[in-house]
């Protein structure tokens, strides 16, 4: 049974939700002196919940709105959901049951966390599950809208939320300190769902969903997405000039070296599959550069 469940909800991709989990807490750390074993397990598995619903709830929709079925049906189209519902692996019912089960663990672990923590934690609880729902979800549905909200939701979802609530459940209040560090993993994870769209974009276009690369074109949606990769570091940078990280996590730069020279083979317009190496190069990037991150963290707090 567990084995299917982690790829209906996409269990490997768990960690970018993790990652920036435990450099909040290790913020805390290192800033406050406060660490909390316990509340940080809770507040990992509050996250981890949170997440895979996220994934599942979004495949709910997408399969309900028929993008789904149009990124099965278009030729080349490379389908990034997890196929339980377009192949009928899960029935509908089935499906949609371990998804609000993911939501029910989510919702104990905020409330449980916000008793212990604070009432912020709801704060910080809601705004995710706002995101997560209506990303696809109407009448908002964030990822159709083609306007960068889609980008904006991931950045708060993966970087800001996540870093600030989890250093908010050690530390009992906020920094300015964990708003920057959240900034290079949150848009790393952005960089992440941003490039996935070139999969399958011409489905998107036909079934209606409006993300910047159906509206941009590749052309221009891929100097977006190498922005976002330069943002994404140089926020790592800031992140040294203010303290936030000690100079040596300046070690996490060269884990961009990869995903940069991907770009390098990539022309104006490519074939769907042409994006594999992108989209595994960017999952890499993120993790690698997180995992680095949290190694410094853990060094500085030995250090003090």
């Amino acid at each position: 049974m567990f084995k299917p469940f982690m790829k209906a909800s996409r269990f490997r991709v768990i960690p970018v939700m993790l990652i920036p989990v435990a450099l909040g807490a290790l913020g805390a750390y290192v800033w406050e002196g406060a660490f909390h074993p316990l509340l940080f397990l809770l507040t990992l598995f509050g996250a981890g919940a949170a997440h895979l619903f996220s994934n599942m709830i979004n495949d709910l929709w997408d399969y309900k709105n028929g993008t789904d079925g149009a990124a099965k049906g278009t030729e080349g189209a490379i389908s990034t959901n997890s196929g339980f519902l377009t192949n009928g692996t899960w029935s509908f019912g089935k499906f949609r049951l371990v998804t609000w089960l993911l939501f029910a663990l989510a919702a104990a672990s905020g409330i449980a966390l916000s008793i212990l923590s604070g009432w912020a934690v709801i704060v910080f609880g809601l705004a995710g599950a706002f995101i997560a729902y209506f990303y696809v979800a109407p009448p908002i549905r964030f990822g159709y809208r083609g306007k960068g909200y889609s980008e904006i939701a991931i950045l708060l979802a993966f970087g800001v939320l996540p870093v600030t609530g989890a250093y908010y459940v050690q530390a009992g209040g906020l920094d300015y300190r964990a708003l920057l560090l959240s900034l290079p993993i949150g848009l790393l994870t952005t960089l992440i769902l941003f490039n996935h769209h070139f999969l399958h974009w011409e489905a998107d276009r036909s079934a209606g969903k409006r993300t910047l690369v159906v509206v941009w074109g590749e052309k221009r949606a891929l100097r977006f997405s190498r922005a976002l990769l330069l943002l994404a570091y140089a926020s790592l940078i800031v992140c040294v000039m203010t303290a936030a990280l000690p100079l040596y996590a300046l070690l996490a730069l060269p884990t961009a070296v990869p995903i940069y020279l991907v770009y390098g083979r990539l022309q104006a317009h490519n074939p769907s599959a042409a994006y594999l190496p992108l989209m595994g190069a960017s999952l890499k990037a993120t993790v690698r550069c997180g995992a680095v991150l949290i190694a410094v963290l853990i060094i500085q707090g030995a250090l003090h």
